[in-house]
């Protein structure tokens, strides 16, 4: 009887016993959907409208290094996404793909027992465009098709829940300020055309705490 009662005692007090949910030196990897829903604007492109960009979802990863119990280091990769470019009067004229790694700096609210950590991120993104083409050249009057690298400010808003001592799931948002040069010829004369891609990322993932 006192065994038991023993036993049922320690139990009850492990219970009881919060579990540390983010702590200093926890590293995190996480793992899921990452949609990227552009906010797309562009200079007129010879008379024929703006430039339109469709969304895009691909598989998501990020690695996150606890610095203290409240401050993260975070890294965003992902595989590469893949868009189509249109113009209002043309409808689909190209595709293009990116990727957009980012690394943030990350503040986590709440306390190392937390299960429950809701965090805002701040840092820099770049963004790498490859395989650009045109779907339809105007019968080969479009060609050279190229997007410069962008470089700018990326903005956070997530949380993540612990279910089980090494296992979380995680809701994200971030904010890009992508910002590129579209590069063609048209009828053999180079064009430059200004354009923001300016995307709201949205990702839901689970993650590992190692």
């Amino acid at each position: 009887m006192k065994l038991r009662l023993l036993s049922a005692a320690v139990l009850a007090t492990l219970t009881a016993l919060p579990v540390a949910a983010h702590q200093a030196g926890d590293l995190m990897l996480r793992f899921g959907a990452a949609n990227v829903s552009p906010n797309a604007g562009s200079q007129d492109v010879a008379g024929l409208g703006e430039f339109d960009i469709d969304s895009n979802t691909q598989l998501g990863l990020n690695l996150t290094y606890m610095a203290t119990d409240h401050v993260g280091i975070e890294l965003l990769a992902a595989t590469p996404f893949s868009h189509k470019v249109s113009l209002p009067s043309l409808g689909n004229i190209a595709e293009v793909q990116h990727l957009p790694p980012t690394l943030m700096a990350q503040y986590y609210f709440g306390d190392a027992g937390s299960k429950v950590r809701p965090y805002l991120g701040v840092g820099v993104n770049a963004t790498l465009f490859f395989e650009e083409k045109f779907t339809n050249d105007l019968d080969g009057a479009l060609t050279d098709l190229s997007a410069d690298t962008s470089w700018g400010v990326a903005g956070q808003v997530g949380v993540d829940y612990l279910f089980s001592e090494r296992w979380l799931f995680n809701a994200s948002v971030w904010y890009l300020d992508i910002d590129t040069d579209v590069n063609f010829k048209l009828g053999g004369e180079a064009v430059t055309i200004a354009t923001e891609v300016d995307p709201w990322v949205y990702m839901v993932s689970f993650g590992y705490r190692f």
